[in-house]
């Protein structure tokens, strides 16, 4: 499901690299259907509904290892070349980060889809400045000790997440 979505719309998006020698891509494509049985899953549990547009939306996300903006999600999940109003993108975004199931990444203003379904840990995003790859990492070491400083210095946060660039080693290897 999640590539017949947007496989006839990804035209848009020109990669500077092989998409299938391509490691983000490889564990993006691998990791991607488990990961949309376990939004729905956090939707069931979390007593939301992951709307026809949501899980469009959600499946645009999955179907690329490279953050997208509204408008290029706009452009992919348009029915039949129908326009979608990006507010209509936006506000499933909005659901989907609400639910854990996407990420908006500063840097980039764009979105990624969360691998991780929901967890509360705080996440890491390893963006590769050559290929343009987002890995997801989390680990409970990184969330505690941000729950140390944040104690700290007392302050309270509404989210926690870090973006962290430089060259994947894809990238590096393939360099040498």
């Amino acid at each position: 499901m999640v590539g017949s979505i947007v496989s006839s719309n990804l035209a848009y998006a020109e990669r500077p690299h092989q998409e299938d020698v391509c490691a983000h891509a490889a564990r993006q494509s691998e990791r991607a259907p488990r990961a949309m049985a376990q939004a729905e899953a956090v939707c069931r549990s979390n007593g939301a509904r992951l709307t026809p547009i949501r899980r469009n939306v959600l499946a645009a996300l999955y179907s690329t290892h490279k953050p997208l903006g509204a408008y290029e999600l706009a452009e992919i999940v348009a029915p039949g070349g129908r326009r979608i109003a990006p507010i209509t993108i936006y506000r499933a975004l909005e659901f989907l980060i609400e639910q854990g199931l996407a990420h908006r990444l500063a840097s980039k203003n764009a979105y990624v889809a969360s691998l991780n379904g929901g967890a509360k840990e705080t996440a890491a995003f390893l963006i590769c400045e050559d290929c343009g790859g987002v890995d997801e990492t989390m680990s409970e070491e990184l969330s505690n000790s941000l729950l140390n400083i944040l104690g700290r210095e007392s302050f309270q946060s509404r989210e926690a997440m870090i973006e962290i660039t430089g060259r994947c080693s894809h990238c590096q290897n393939a360099a040498h």
